[in-house]
C-alpha cells in the first residue's frame, strides 16, 4: 500500500530564500509593476500581468478535479475501520455554522455603527443589474450530479456567434467521489486494485500540484499587478466606508475570532496563523477558494496536524460551503448598504433573516459564483431591490481579496478545531517549528488513527 502521509515533496537542498519571502517579493514587484502600468497607461504591461495571473490560476484549477476525486476516495478507504465518520461530519458542519453566525453578527454590527449606505452619497438613479438571483433550489441542483464528471456547460451568444464554456461543480465532484469510495468499500476485496490505483494517482496529482505551487511567486506578481493596473483605487470613491467595513470585518474574524477560538481550544493562535499562512496568502492574491483548496488541504494536514483521512473530507467541503467572508460578512454589510441607499428601513426581522441566509444559505451557492450569488440571494430574501448589486459590483475585485483570505482561513481552522475536540489532532505537528512547505521537505509522521 502506498503511504500518502509523508506528502509528495522529495528531499532537496535547503534554500536560502524561503518560499514565503518569494511570494512577498512577487507581491511587492506586482504592486510596483501594476502601479507603473496604471500611471503610464501601459496596456501591454497590464495585459502581460493579466495573462501571467490567469495562467497561474488556471493551472491551480487543473489540479482541483483529480485531487478532490482521488483524495476523497482514498480517505474513505482509510476510514473503513472507523465508526465515527458521521460524528466528524456533523461536528464540521456545526462549527461551520457557529463561525458563520459569529461573522454575520460582526458584519451587522459594523453596518449599524458606520451606516455605509447613508454615508455613500449614492442614489438609486442609474442603478441596474441584469444578472439572475440566487435561489434556495440551487443547493439541490448543485448537489445532484448532472453527469459522472460533475461537468456543466454554459453557452452564451454574442456578436461573434455562440461560445460554450465548461465548468466542474466542486460540490458534485465531492458527491461523486464519496459515492464511488463508499461503493468500493462495499465491493470489498474486488475493489482493492481500483483503490490501489487511486492511491497511486493521488501521489502523482500531489507531485504535479507542488510543481504548480512553486510558481506562486510569479502568479502573485501577475494577479496583484493586474488588480492594481486595472482597478487601482478609483472605484472606491463613494463606497469607501463600505470597503473599509468589509476589510475591518474580515480582519476582526480572521485575526480576532479565529485566534480566540484557537486559544479556547488550547491551541496557539500564532501557530495556527504560521501554519495556515501559505494558503491564506495565496487566497488573497488568487481570489479563489477552490483554486487555493489544494494548498489549504496540504497546510491543514502538514502544518496543523489534522489527519489526512479527515482533512480530505473537510477541506473540499469547506471550499464549497464555508465562506465567512463571502457568505456572512459581505452580504450582511451589502444588504444594509443597499437598504440605506434605497431608503428602505430594516427591522429586527430583517436582521434575523440576514443571519439565517448567511448561516444556512451558503450551501445554496456551492459551486456557483460565491459572493454575487450570495448577495442576490440575501437581497431577494429581504425583498430589497436587486439593482443594488449593480452599485456594488464595480469594487467587487478589491473586496474579494480579503473575503477569500478569510474564507480559506476558516476552511483550515474548523477541521483543526474539530480534530482537537475529537482527540485526533497531531499536536506535535501543530506546535512544531515551521518549515518552508514548498522548498523544504517535512519529516515524515504517521497518520494518527481516528478512534473508533
Amino acid at each position: 500500500m502506498v503511504d500518502t502521509t509523508a506528502g509528495p515533496i522529495a528531499p532537496r537542498r535547503r534554500t536560502s530564500f524561503p518560499f514565503w519571502a518569494q511570494v512577498l517579493a512577487g507581491l511587492a514587484l506586482g504592486l510596483i509593476l501594476g502601479g507603473i502600468a496604471r500611471a503610464f497607461d501601459l496596456g501591454w504591461l497590464t495585459e502581460t500581468l493579466t495573462q501571467i495571473g490567469s495562467i497561474f490560476v488556471s493551472l491551480l484549477r487543473v489540479t482541483v478535479v483529480p485531487l478532490i476525486f482521488t483524495a476523497i476516495v482514498a480517505s474513505i478507504a482509510n476510514l473503513r475501520q472507523v465508526r465515527n465518520a458521521a460524528r466528524l461530519a456533523g461536528q464540521t458542519l456545526l462549527w461551520f455554522m457557529i463561525t458563520s453566525l459569529i461573522a454575520v453578527v460582526i458584519g451587522i454590527v459594523l453596518g449599524l455603527v458606520t451606516n455605509p449606505g447613508a454615508n455613500s452619497g449614492l442614489t438609486p438613479e442609474g442603478a441596474s443589474y441584469e444578472g439572475g438571483s440566487g435561489s434556495w433550489l440551487d443547493f439541490l441542483s448543485g448537489l445532484v450530479p448532472a453527469n459522472i464528471f460533475g461537468l456543466t456547460a454554459d453557452t452564451s451568444v454574442g456578436d461573434d456567434g455562440a461560445s460554450t464554456s465548461l465548468n466542474f461543480s466542486v460540490l458534485q465532484l465531492v458527491v461523486i467521489a464519496a459515492v464511488i469510495g463508499i461503493a468500493a468499500l462495499k465491493v470489498g476485496e474486488k475493489a482493492e486494485p481500483f483503490l490501489e490505483f487511486n492511491r497511486s494517482a493521488l501521489e502523482i496529482v500531489q507531485k504535479v500540484l507542488w510543481w504548480i505551487i512553486r510558481l506562486a511567486p510569479l502568479g502573485t506578481l501577475g494577479l496583484i499587478g493586474k488588480a492594481v493596473a486595472t482597478y487601482g483605487w478609483d472605484l472606491l470613491g463613494p463606497l469607501t466606508v463600505f470597503t473599509i467595513d468589509v476589510y475591518v470585518g474580515c480582519a476582526i474574524v480572521l485575526f480576532g475570532v479565529y485566534a480566540v477560538l484557537a486559544r479556547v481550544h488550547g491551541l496557539s493562535a500564532g501557530k495556527f496563523f504560521s501554519g495556515a499562512w501559505p494558503a491564506i496568502q495565496l487566497a488573497f492574491v488568487s481570489r479563489s477558494s477552490v483554486g487555493t483548496m489544494p494548498l489549504t488541504r496540504q497546510v491543514t494536514i502538514r502544518n496543523l496536524g489534522v489527519p489526512e483521512s479527515y482533512a480530505s473530507f473537510a477541506v473540499p467541503f469547506g471550499a464549497t460551503t464555508k465562506m465567512d467572508g463571502c457568505a456572512a460578512i459581505y452580504p450582511a454589510l451589502a444588504a444594509i448598504t443597499v437598504a440605506q441607499i434605497f431608503g428602505i428601513p430594516l427591522g429586527v426581522k430583517e436582521y434575523l433573516l440576514i443571519a439565517f441566509v448567511s448561516v444556512i444559505g451558503s450551501a445554496a451557492t456551492a459551486g456557483l459564483t460565491g459572493a454575487i450569488v450570495m448577495l442576490t440571494l440575501t437581497l431577494s430574501t429581504l425583498g430589497l431591490p436587486l439593482e443594488g448589486v449593480g452599485l456594488l459590483i464595480a469594487i467587487d475585485p478589491i473586496l474579494d481579496m480579503m473575503r477569500t483570505a478569510t474564507n480559506v482561513a476558516g476552511q483550515a481552522l474548523v477541521p483543526t478545531l474539530v480534530a482537537k475536540r475529537e482527540g485526533i489532532l497531531d499536536e506535535a505537528a501543530y506546535n512544531a517549528p515551521r518549515v518552508d512547505l514548498v522548498n523544504e521537505p517535512e519529516p515524515e509522521r504517521a497518520e494518527q488513527p481516528v478512534p473508533a
